[in-house]
């Protein structure tokens, strides 16, 4: 089941990006990250509803110790979601999708850092393989060197997904529920956190954004839309199944993301792009290959 939740994540994540990507372009990063979240929490809160109405038997709320680790995945989703856009304002839509694509190899090392993992030979040139990807996908125009910004941005968007992925996982294993209950409650929670946050954040900070998202409010929904059942699949997807495994699975979005830049987006990646993301995806395999 869980197999069918992250290809189904992945191809929403995929068109996401995408409406991401164009609505970046009138709207600025914190508003299209903004958006995410503008229809999701009703969307949610009617999911936990028809779950206790068909689950017979309790517990239905989660534990309290739950409830950091929830708003924590919800804050570090935030600060990555903010960056990806960034990427997008500076590349074109599948480089910026591939960088936050070292995700997995973040995850990799923090599991070796602070989760007890293990990294092989094979996992540690994996790392080397993925920092050589995004370091390639980094290069600008002629230069031989690398976009120490573009670089930058892109790594930090993969730890940030990286942490709330990780942190997500302990929240479902920690609130006491039963799946899908437990993934729906830590997503909930996240996205009441995020709303609220931004919100505020954008009222005293970016106030003319309401007036912008109003203004592009067919691609706003449809970037809120695809946020909030790809989220549902991921989250689900963590629940059921070990983040280092979903998401390595979930690296067929790297496929997905060629395909709707070339067909959708009219955007031709480069060679370079291409192997970039192909060698991105191949590292990604390698660092979570079992020890």
């Amino acid at each position: 089941m869980w197999v069918f939740f992250v290809i189904a994540a992945t191809l929403l994540q995929t068109i996401r990006n995408g409406f991401k990507s164009e609505l970046s372009t009138s709207v600025s990063a914190v508003g299209v990250t903004f958006a995410r979240y503008i229809w999701s929490i009703p969307i949610v809160a009617l999911s936990i509803l028809l779950i206790c109405l068909f689950v017979e038997e309790g517990p239905y709320l989660p534990n309290l110790e739950m409830i950091p680790y929830a708003i924590l995945t919800g804050f570090f989703q935030i600060i990555a979601t903010v960056a990806m856009v960034q990427l997008f304002q500076m590349e074109n839509y599948a480089v910026g999708a591939g960088l936050a694509k070292s995700e997995a190899i973040a995850a990799a090392i923090l599991g070796v850092l602070f989760f007890g993992s293990n990294l092989n030979a094979v996992g540690m040139a994996g790392v080397a393989l993925g920092f050589i990807a995004v370091l390639i996908m980094s290069i600008q125009g002629v230069s031989s060197l690398p976009s120490v910004k573009t670089l930058a941005l892109g790594v930090f968007c993969g730890v940030g997904y990286a942490i709330s992925s990780l942190l997500m996982r302990e929240a479902a294993l920690r609130s006491g529920l039963m799946f899908p209950l437990d993934a729906t409650w830590v997503l909930f929670i996240a996205l009441v956190f995020q709303f609220l946050g931004m919100a505020i954040y954008i009222r005293f900070k970016e106030p003319d954004t309401f007036r912008r998202l109003r203004a592009r409010a067919k691609t706003t929904t449809y970037v809120s839309l695809t946020s909030t059942f790809g989220s549902l699949a991921w989250f689900s997807a963590m629940a059921l199944m070990d983040v280092a495994i979903t998401k390595t699975v979930g690296q067929i979005e790297v496929l997905f993301t060629l395909i709707y830049a070339h067909y959708v987006l009219k955007q031709k990646p480069t060679q370079r792009d291409i192997w970039g993301l192909i060698l991105i995806g191949i590292a990604a395999v390698m660092v979570m290959l079992p020890a």
